[in-house]
């Protein structure tokens, strides 16, 4: 299992219109083979700028890759075009080495 992990920093003014753009587009990358579960954090408020991490669990590498090969660029582009200049996105990959359950 990995994380595809998706940093978004926006203008907060743009929260209202861009987080129900956001659900869906999550929803979205659900449905690609291997994209497992989404999950949405918030950093603690920042003044005029809202900080939110979006966690995909991704059932492997290959999956991911199939993603970034043939998806990425489009899902990319949606919100860009939506958006414009008004949010910025990074990303990063995390490969689960050991996971621990309480007992």
């Amino acid at each position: 299992m990995l994380l595809y992990e998706v940093n978004l920093h926006l203008d907060a003014d743009l929260a209202g219109a861009f987080e129900p753009w956001l659900r869906a587009h999550m929803q979205e990358m659900l449905a690609f083979d291997g994209f497992t579960r989404a999950v949405r954090f918030e950093l603690e408020p920042t003044p005029g700028t809202l900080h939110w991490t979006v966690h995909y669990h991704v059932r492997d590498r290959a999956a991911l890759q199939a993603y970034l090969d043939q998806h990425a660029a489009a899902m990319r582009t949606d919100g860009a075009r939506r958006f414009g200049g008004r949010f910025t996105a990074d990303r990063r990959i995390l490969h689960a080495r050991e996971i621990i359950d309480r007992p």
